[in-house]
């Protein structure tokens, strides 16, 4: 019969419904050998946090179809091992949601309230009212970084509870904000007028220490902050001396950059309008339930031959197909990465245009493949292959699939986006060469032909003598190296692009530099994940 081992503490309803379709065995506690010695017998593994399965347990596993994670984060799976082997990785992206909102909700509330100080003054004897005098939310500012699903249903309850919404997501659409009555801001701008900030982003390179010394003195004095969704997006030292100094009224923390929080965190040295929580935004029953449920059912629906609603990495796919769509599936990643740090964000229409022997294709993962990559700098892991979609449809972009078999510019086809937002239109072309290279073959409609980099500058100009010059002189000056250049134009002295391959990333300040250059239209900083 088949078998499923559960090696990590789950709810008993997931327990249940997986025995209606295997035996399953129940061994908490295993060390790597010891996991790595008996997952050859199962053709399932469910799993929480507190086991890791990396690609040398992946290996051993030789029967496994599936891995199920009771909860978001996938970070103690090797998921590429597993795609590599056929192996399905599946997680439950929304049963937390409610609980993770609440929390955020609750955190809010104790900080306005002084609930945690009053509570601990009056069990140690006191009756002081008129220390933990408190403020009310009815009325006041609340700035939402990030408006997925928990950064929504906070919104939606604040509204409820007579909060004006402030917003930054830079990728939600003005419509999709509207629908949801809230004002999309600059994170800077939002910081300044908010009365309230809470936190609900991925930590990814773009987003650590997001929060820091600088960005809080912007905050009014009154202002508080909450933040349960990751670790490592505040500056905790920053943060704890803020508070202590007045330059805001308080803040919440469940997460933290380092878990558990360190003895000597300047945060615990911090006695008043600070609230610290271990972890426990996932940590409601029904919320342990709901993920055990979720991915227990998946993993059944699985063994008996059917899809999975969450699956992590390509589903649906047999190893010999996905084999053939590596590199076509890498370029619609690296294009849906380019475009939309070309557009800036906001993107309300997004056109994949199939051209050629790519119309031949299987259609739907190279489009999910470009959406992935379109949302992937500002959500990193927490994208995947299956939620692309479903998320790109929450954040308001409508996306149009196009093919067109007569187009034959490159012998094995090509693929085109085109991106409509509020800051205006942009497209990019790629293709994938005989050997499996990648090149970039248009940018905004001008011809070039680039290999991918992991830092790349994209600038739009006047075709005028000099400028490639001043460029390069510029990036001289602040120590950026460039690995290759290329420029692309469709008539002399007109509008022309030119793409810098670099060994460094783009500083802020030289950003500023190169839009001063004369004949500089735009210029966008690329980092390719």
């Amino acid at each position: 019969m088949t078998k499923v081992l559960v090696s990590d503490p789950i709810d008993q309803a997931g327990i249940d419904i997986l025995s209606q379709v295997a035996t399953v065995d129940v061994r908490t506690g295993l060390s790597a050998e010891d996991l790595k010695a008996i997952v050859g017998d199962y053709e399932g593994l469910m799993i929480r946090s507190g086991t890791t399965v990396t690609a040398e347990i992946i290996e051993a596993a030789t029967k496994l179809r599936i891995i199920g994670r009771a909860g978001v984060g996938v970070d103690n799976v090797d998921v590429p091992a597993a795609t590599r082997r056929g192996v399905l990785v599946v997680n439950s992206p929304e049963g937390n949601t409610i609980a993770a909102a609440e929390h955020a909700l609750a955190l809010m509330l104790s900080l306005s309230r002084h609930v945690p100080h009053a509570h601990a003054s009056t069990m140690a004897g006191g009756w002081d009212r008129k220390t933990y005098v408190g403020n009310e939310l009815y009325k006041k500012k609340l700035g939402v970084v990030g408006l997925g699903k928990i950064g929504s249903h906070v919104a939606r309850v604040a509204k409820a509870m007579g909060m004006e919404l402030l917003a930054y997501d830079p990728f939600v659409s003005e419509e999709r904000a509207q629908s949801m009555q809230v004002k999309l801001l600059p994170l800077a701008d939002l910081f300044v007028q908010a009365d309230y900030v809470t936190l609900h982003l991925q930590r990814t390179p773009d987003t650590e220490n997001l929060v820091n010394a600088e960005l809080l003195r912007t905050m009014k004095p009154t202002a508080r902050l909450v933040n349960c969704a990751r670790g490592g997006i505040v500056d905790e030292a920053a943060l704890a001396e803020a508070v202590e100094a007045g330059v805001i009224a308080g803040a919440a923390l469940d997460v933290f950059a380092k878990e558990p929080l360190a003895a000597d965190s300047a945060l615990r040295t911090v006695k008043e309008r600070l609230v610290l929580t271990p972890h426990l935004g996932a940590s409601t029953a029904e919320a342990q339930e709901n993920v055990a449920i979720d991915v227990a059912e998946q993993i059944r629906d699985v063994l008996l031959g059917q899809p999975a609603r969450s699956a992590v990495n390509i589903p649906g796919l047999n190893a010999e197909v996905m084999e053939q769509l590596r590199p076509h599936l890498q370029l619609a990643e690296t294009l849906g990465q380019l475009l939309s740090q070309l557009a800036g964000g906001q993107i309300s229409e997004l056109e994949v245009r199939l051209q050629g022997e790519f119309a031949a294709h299987p259609a739907q993962p190279l489009v999910v493949a470009v959406l992935k990559g379109v949302l992937s700098t500002a959500l990193g892991d927490a994208i995947n292959y299956v939620n692309a979609s479903l998320e790109a449809k929450d954040r308001g972009i409508h996306v149009l699939e196009v093919k067109d078999e007569a187009a034959r510019d490159y012998a094995g086809g090509s693929l085109e986006l085109r991106s409509r937002s509020s800051k205006g239109n942009h497209s990019v072309s790629g293709a994938v060469f005989g050997d499996g290279d990648l090149r970039v073959t248009a940018i905004d409609e001008f011809p070039v032909s680039v290999s991918p980099s992991r830092h790349m500058l994209f600038t739009r100009h006047r075709d005028m003598p000099g400028i490639i010059g001043c460029i390069g002189s510029v990036l001289g000056e602040h120590n950026v190296n460039i690995a290759s250049m290329q420029v692309g134009r469709r008539i002399v002295r007109g509008d022309a692009v030119m793409v810098l391959s670099l060994d460094d990333p783009i500083p802020a300040s030289l950003l500023e530099s190169i839009h001063g250059i004369d004949g500089i239209q735009e210029a966008h900083p690329v980092t390719l994940l």
